[in-house]
């Protein structure tokens, strides 16, 4: 895990500006940097890297890497997990290698197969690639997005790295937000790739590759999605204990392979269905006790360290336990816009990063349990849609023939949540699995001033139609889970200098996901049926089996009292009028009805998305508070 970042450019800059630029990520590579600068023609290429040595700890790890015929320069952030296959397959071509890392083999891979070379990776990763010979440089990112990926191209300048605050310390930078994204990011609490929140600047999206040549890019997509999906879903395997066989099989090999390294390994435990059958798989492969981590709150309607206690007490496991308080978490508030660099307000992201500094006091690497519940048909949402796709036979009659008034008398107000009653309602087939509130869809907009990018997925009506719960579960593996989900488990690991694996997303799992019958996933209401008889091999249901819960985080408590004072400067009328982003009458209303313990648990997210954004703004902007 590390740290990247580089810049094209005709400007004569120096290392100087690298190495500004490459000291911004530290925290992502304490233990060695590096950075260089080629001339070829009028352009100058700067690659430059921060390391968090975890393979071949020696000097011979150190980046940027060059190969033998010095033709090749690459700097990389991740871990590609086959590289010791792809090593042996390159050997016996005529190769040979220096060291043993893994990046000497992203360098001969490409020499080798050129950007083909990506489909055969299997990992997470973040690669620049300068290929002298061609005078061109290749950015790709994983399949699933796990690392992260920026770049800014306007007037000549082209400037990439693993965070957007490398890219802030380049001179030519222009820090221009981009209003039309910031509905959306109220609404999801994050920006969806390719935006970002600022102009000219972009995520590398997963599963692509962009190739720079005398000034143009070119961006080409590798591994997608849907077309796997559309593939693979074609090729059923019918019978279940064949399916469940296998899928051990691959799930031992993906925690095997994830458990190499140099350093100490932990594994995350929170006591979920999807962390209890990583680490269980981890201890099963083990010859000794791993390491496990939780966190606890003090507040028991949040608090499920008990059960992962019950669960690494039958693994055996070496498990250490933070009972966290308000405190703890309020105080942590302050650092979130430094290390998430951009508007980003899933409040899960703090005691991600509390769990993350108890496990780094430890251990440099840790498993994670990330992507169970999107590929597996986890989430309590999911089970809303088979109700929703049932009463939708019924919809457009109920859309001309029902108001709200009618609703209520036939007593489905009281029978379905407002969610509900939009979709099936609402006759836009784009918009079915997305389970809006009319008030909260409108509400982005009116807060911001101008015009605004709509806050719904643009792309849900790219997906199969016959069955809402997989078209949300693929809509949500292209969103949701890269821009939130793994965008919260990065910034909060590396904060600490932490890297954190995720075995349940090696690309071959997903891909055979896609091939198991829907039922397999979901059963009779019963969500992740598959993967609970899987985690039931190796742990007794009757520790297991509880409602999902996840992090919770009391935010309307901390607005009205321990971040009161700065949301009130925050929504100050002289403040937002200068600022001139959000509507101070909208902004108002709304703020006043959490002082008076009156707005809705979709308003205060809303609220808290605010926050986030004026407290980046204050961290990245100049100040107008």
């Amino acid at each position: 895990m590390c740290g990247i970042c580089g810049f094209i450019t005709k400007e004569p800059y120096n290392l100087n500006i690298l190495e500004k630029m490459n000291n911004t990520l530290i925290h992502r590579g304490p233990d060695d940097n590096g950075t260089v600068i080629f001339k070829k023609d009028e352009f100058y290429f700067g690659l430059a890297h921060r390391r968090l040595s975890i393979l071949d700890l020696s000097e011979m790890g150190h980046q940027p890497m060059h190969s033998d015929d010095s033709n090749i320069s690459i700097v990389f952030n991740g871990e590609i997990y086959n590289y010791l296959e792809l090593r042996k397959e390159l050997s016996a071509i005529g190769y040979r290698f220096r060291s043993n890392t893994d990046t000497e083999v992203i360098i001969y891979a490409y020499q080798e197969w050129g950007t083909d070379c990506f489909n055969r990776l299997n990992g997470m990763f973040a690669i620049a690639i300068y290929d002298h010979s061609k005078n061109e440089l290749i950015l790709a990112r994983d399949r699933m997005g796990k690392k992260p990926l920026y770049y800014y191209h306007k007037g000549g300048h082209f400037v990439y790295a693993s965070e957007l605050k490398a890219i802030m310390k380049y001179p030519a930078f222009v820090k221009e937000i981009r209003k039309d994204v910031i509905s959306g990011y109220l609404y999801h609490q994050y920006i969806s790739a390719p935006n970002t929140i600022f102009k000219d600047t972009f995520k590398l999206e997963p599963g692509t590759f962009l190739v720079w040549k005398n000034n143009t890019i070119n961006i080409q997509k590798y591994w997608d999605i849907i077309d796997k999906y559309r593939d693979l879903s074609n090729k059923l395997i019918t019978d279940y204990k064949q399916a469940k066989f296998e899928l051990n099989n691959l799930l031992i090999d993906s925690v095997s392979k994830r458990m190499i390294s140099d350093v100490p390994l932990g594994s995350f435990l929170s006591g979920g269905i999807d962390s209890s059958l990583v680490t269980a798989i981890a201890q099963s492969v083990s010859d000794k006790p791993i390491k496990t981590y939780s966190i606890g709150f003090e507040d028991p309607k949040y608090d499920e360290s008990t059960f992962a206690n019950e669960i690494a007490d039958y693994l055996g496991t070496q498990h250490t336990v933070m009972e966290i308080n308000t405190d703890d978490m309020v105080n942590l508030v302050e650092s979130i816009p430094y290390y998430y660099d951009e508007p980003f307000a899933d409040a899960s992201q703090i005691p991600t990063m509390l769990v993350s500094q108890l496990a780094k006091r430890d251990v440099t690497v840790v498993l994670s349990g990330d992507g169970g519940d999107e590929l597996f048909c986890g989430y309590n949402m999911y089970g809303k849609l088979p109700v929703v796709q049932k009463l939708d036979r019924y919809g457009e009659v109920l859309h001309y023939f029902l108001e709200e008034t009618k609703m209520k008398k036939l007593n489905l107000n009281d029978k379905f949540p407002s969610s509900v009653r939009a979709v099936v309602l609402n006759r836009e087939e784009r918009t079915k699995t997305q389970l809006l509130y009319h008030k909260l869809d409108d509400l982005p907009n009116k807060l911001v001033r101008g015009k605004s990018s709509e806050v719904l997925f643009y792309d849900e009506d790219k997906f199969p139609l016959d069955n809402w719960q997989m078209r949300r579960m693929l809509l949500d593996m292209q969103n949701y889970l890269p821009e939130d989900i793994l965008t919260k488990v990065d910034r909060a690991s590396m904060k600490y200098s932490l890297e954190a694996r995720c075995p349940i997303l090696d690309y071959r799992i997903i891909e055979y996901s896609f091939q198991l019958p829907h039922d397999f996933k979901y059963y009779k209401g019963s969500k992740k049926r598959i993967l609970k008889d899987l985690v039931y091999d190796y742990i007794p249901s009757r520790l297991l089996d509880r409602p999902k819960r996840g992090f919770g985080v009391p935010i309307e408590t901390w607005l009205r009292t321990s971040l009161g004072y700065d949301l009130k400067k925050f929504s100050d009328r002289t403040a937002i009028m200068k600022q001139g982003i959000f509507e101070y009458e909208v902004l108002s209303e709304l703020i006043s009805k959490l002082y008076v313990n009156k707005s809705t648990d979709l308003e205060n997210r809303v609220i808290w998305s605010f926050y986030v954004f004026q407290s980046w703004y204050r961290e990245y902007i100049e100040s107008i508070f």
